[in-house]
């Protein structure tokens, strides 16, 4: 049996995540805790019992999320012991996720991961600031249809989760013209996000920037397990190559789909996905109807893994 963990991205945050991992588990608690010094602020309050809109707040959100899911995954290996757990033969994670992995596969130390995380949280919002934008899902259109309205419209395709399942971001005037199109042509749905920029697009050009300077200065090592890239959906191997797909993925699309379909291509039959929500779970249920996937989200979760 091939696993793969999988790490959520920006959304799939909620008031109180993480707060049973923290009662229960020593390990999770160790991570909220090393969270908290590292950023220089109660982040895990924030988590437990923050003001939602506070924690919607990109710059919170991303480190947040991290913080969960790294979090969930110690719980995981204190509950099991670390030579019981499956190993993965891949990591991936959605936009964001790709953050988690890195500090699973030893590419940075937890506490450089979730102030990378802060870093980029905030020089996204303050490239939406700059060149506002706008994010919607669609739902229940082609690639290649959308794709044309796309280009009707100067709009992007910025997800592509699943079948089915595609996100468009750009200047807003030019998503609500996308949007009009899209169910003009036979949509299902037009969801906007509730998001600060045109994530994923080149109005993110000076969130690159900030993170190259910024990413020269910590000590990246060679991963231990492969990373998806979400823009190629091909491994990434080498120090060398996360950075350059760490700055690539925050101006072109997320390859969700296709990431998927390459682990499963290569031997993957179960997916771990690890940290707040049940997005990912979801979309992999729509990909590859055949694979097994588990979701490990709080303490409950974490202790079924002993039954299992």
């Amino acid at each position: 049996m091939k696993v793969a963990y999988v790490f959520p991205g920006q959304g799939s945050q909620f008031v109180g995540m993480g707060h049973d991992l923290y009662e229960t588990f020593a390990t999770a608690k160790a991570v909220f805790e090393q969270a908290d010094e590292a950023l220089g602020f109660p982040l895990s309050r924030l988590c437990f019992d923050g003001a939602e809109d506070e924690l919607r707040q990109t710059i919170n959100a991303q480190p947040a999320i991290v913080t969960v899911s790294f979090a969930c995954l110690k719980a995981m290996q204190e509950v099991s012991g670390n030579n019981e757990l499956p190993p993965p033969v891949f990591l991936a994670g959605h936009s964001l996720g790709e953050y988690t992995a890195l500090a699973v596969a030893g590419v940075l130390d937890f506490a450089t991961t979730v102030y990378l995380a802060r870093e980029r949280g905030r020089l996204m919002h303050e490239a939406g600031q700059e060149r506002p934008g706008a994010m919607a899902a669609i739902i229940g259109l082609d690639e290649a249809l959308l794709a044309g309205i796309c280009e009707e419209t100067e709009a992007k395709i910025v997800n592509i989760n699943c079948p089915g399942q595609l996100v468009i971001s750009g200047a807003a005037e030019k998503i609500t013209k996308a949007v009009n199109l899209a169910k003009s042509r036979g949509a299902r749905r037009a969801i906007p996000l509730q998001v600060s920029g045109a994530f994923h697009t080149p109005l993110m050009q000076s969130a690159v920037d900030g993170m190259a300077e910024i990413i020269a200065t910590l000590p990246f090592s060679e991963p231990t397990i492969p990373i998806i890239a979400n823009t190629t959906a091909q491994p990434l191997t080498t120090a060398d190559l996360i950075k350059e797909e760490l700055l690539r993925q925050l101006c072109n699309c997320v390859q969700w789909q296709r990431s998927i379909e390459y682990m499963v291509d290569n031997g993957v039959s179960t997916f771990i996905e690890i940290g707040p929500g049940k997005v990912l779970t979801g979309l992999i249920k729509r990909i590859n109807k055949s694979v097994e996937l588990i979701n490990i989200g709080d303490a409950e979760a974490v202790k079924s893994i002993i039954v299992n």
